[in-house]
């Protein structure tokens, strides 16, 4: 199993929002990085658990838990000239961006904050915490996971 941190701000799509959704389930769709649309395309799998981070708002940090429930697929918002991630270089044919369904799992008891993960230097691998790091996916190791769920 793999772990990964997913960040979203929560004015487009939160941790409610997802847990309101039919089933607790949606696609994550939207996602433009090279190197994100590579680690939904290869490196997620099933069961893999994810931390639902909220970014720019006043207060980011580590929200939830999703699970991967569905591999990595075309992002179909990619092919829709009326949908804000609409990409006139990708088609169905030779799609370019992967999107992959996250699953709710919970919600946690409190926001584990972007600062309080910073100043843990248990946590300096972390790449959240590393300088200039703006992916919106990254992985998470096994002990850092088990380190960020035990401060909850």
């Amino acid at each position: 199993m793999n772990y990964w941190l997913m960040k979203s701000e929560p004015d487009t799509f939160g941790i409610n929002d997802l847990y309101n959704k039919p089933n607790r389930t949606e696609h994550w769709d939207g996602v433009r990085n090279y190197q994100a649309r590579n680690m939904m395309r290869d490196d997620m799998k099933l069961g893999d658990q994810v931390f639902f981070y909220h970014s720019n708002c006043d207060v980011p940090g580590i929200v939830g838990i999703m699970e991967i429930v569905k591999e990595g697929y075309p992002d179909f918002s990619a092919f829709d000239p009326d949908d804000k991630h609409f990409d006139s270089k990708s088609d169905p044919e030779h799609p370019r961006w992967i999107m992959v369904d996250v699953k709710y799992v919970k919600t946690l008891s409190r926001t584990i904050t972007l600062k309080e993960l910073k100043d843990r230097q248990e946590l300096s691998g972390l790449a959240l915490v590393r300088r200039g790091n703006r992916l919106s996916i990254m992985p998470v190791s096994e002990d850092q996971w088990k380190f960020i769920l035990a401060l909850e």
